[in-house]
């Protein structure tokens, strides 16, 4: 079952989002199996990322490689996500 996750990073800048991105590449681990659909929208300073995944199973699988870089970075977070589950997925 797919799932729709909310993530809130604490005061996440572009500059930070950005290298997140160029890090997970250079690994060779993005985009991860199972990612459907990636957002990240909002204001530089607080910007907020929502996504849509396969399963729990492969988003738990890819925040084993993905915490690491985003900590090294000093992206962290006041909460755990918001994972919900799908009920339909409609795209044009």
């Amino acid at each position: 079952m797919s799932i729709v996750v909310r993530f809130s990073p604490t005061a996440l800048t572009r500059e930070q989002y950005d290298e997140s991105l160029r890090r997970l590449e250079a690994a060779g681990v993005w985009p991860p199996d199972g990612l459907d659909y990636h957002v990240c929208f909002g204001s530089d300073g607080s910007l907020l990322v929502s996504e849509i995944w396969d399963s729990r199973e492969q988003l738990d699988a890819f925040g084993e490689r993905l915490m690491p870089i985003l900590g090294d970075i000093g992206i962290g977070f006041d909460r755990d996500p918001e994972i919900f589950e799908v009920h339909e997925v409609i795209r044009r």
